[in-house]
């Protein structure tokens, strides 16, 4: 059975956001140890600032998802304009902030979405 789980960072307080993949029905579908080390990442995570803007990842709405596994976790997240300048440090000081926070493995996608600047100071 895998024991990857899955959180959409743009609806937190979804019950599919909350429930980890593959759960059975019935269980409980909030996992505590889970969402702390979502929040730890995305605490982490504050740090990471886009230059041209001043604000961070987080507050720019630019984390879409944290999926965290056993072994390893991916972050998915978009940029601000898809020329961006900046993207590639950007992706390594996310990584570098996530694999502090968990202790192994993390994989940084950059997602084609569009940014939309009314999403920014929204999510948390």
């Amino acid at each position: 059975m895998d024991s990857t789980t899955t959180t959409a960072i743009e609806s937190p307080e979804s019950p599919a956001a909350a429930q980890p993949a593959g759960a059975a029905a019935g269980a409980p579908a909030f996992d505590a140890e889970r969402r702390a080390k979502e929040l730890a990442i995305l605490d982490a995570l504050r740090s990471v600032v886009d230059p041209e803007i001043g604000m961070n990842v987080v507050e720019l709405a630019l984390i879409k998802q944290i999926i965290l596994g056993p072994e390893s976790a991916e972050i998915k997240m978009i940029l601000t304009t898809p020329f961006c300048p900046y993207a590639g440090s950007m992706v390594a000081q996310v990584q570098e902030q996530a694999e502090s926070v968990l202790e192994q493995s993390v994989k940084v996608t950059l997602l084609a979405e569009r940014w939309d600047p009314r999403d920014a100071g929204l999510m948390w």
